[in-house]
């Protein structure tokens, strides 16, 4: 796996069927490194951080190679990596092989994956489509979060590199089935809410 592209965004006024907010969800591709912090991209815009950025889930990674699919279904778009509003367009990521607690190497920054992506309604704004986040919720492409335990900068063709893995662990996938299956592997979920390196709020959701 290697960085295809490093996103930035800036904060957008947007109207969702008469709910007015701002987001910073519109990343888009620059030419230059991006810092990761302990609580979020330098420089990038969070700007609802009940949601999102803070320590579990400082930068977004998404996979380049799903890219593709999603043009399919969206044609008429203005395409260009951060589309998902991720900070990171990560190649060959496979939520499947990835799994919570892993830590990688990226740059000169380590950091340790979190969970998956829970999507929210901001999304059907960016696709201009309200049935996207239960599309993007049925393809089982959530991408990843992580935790920032050394900063440090990341370039665009900067390589993934495992540093240590924890074979016990859930994968992201797996976290990401329990989240929204509507049965749920209980064995599974016992050992998610049990691992130290889960998410606090991804685990107060697979507790409802």
């Amino acid at each position: 796996m290697k960085v295809v592209s490093t996103n930035i965004g800036e904060s957008v006024t947007i109207n969702y069927h008469g709910k007015i907010e701002k987001t910073g969800m519109y990343k888009y591709a620059v030419d230059q490194a991006i810092f990761l912090g302990k609580n979020d991209v330098v420089n990038d815009s969070v700007m609802d951080r009940k949601y999102h950025g803070g320590a579990d889930k400082a930068c977004y990674w998404y996979s380049e190679a799903q890219y593709d699919f999603w043009k399919e279904k969206f044609p008429d778009l203005d395409w260009d990596y951060g589309m998902f509003g991720e900070n990171l367009s990560i190649s060959d990521l496979d939520e499947g092989n990835i799994k919570i607690g892993d830590v990688f190497r990226i740059g000169n920054a380590k950091v340790q994956v979190t969970q998956p992506r829970q999507p929210c309604y901001k999304l059907n704004y960016r696709f201009n489509c309200d049935s996207m986040v239960r599309q993007f919720i049925d393809a089982g492409f959530p991408g990843v979060y992580i935790r920032v335990l050394e900063e440090g900068e990341v370039n665009k063709g900067d390589e993934l590199i495992l540093l240590e893995r924890r074979e016990e662990s859930l994968s992201i996938r797996e976290v990401y089935y329990l989240l929204y299956e509507a049965s749920k592997d209980q064995l599974k979920l016992e050992k998610a809410l049990a691992d130290p390196a889960l998410a606090a709020s991804c685990k107060r959701d697979l507790k409802k």
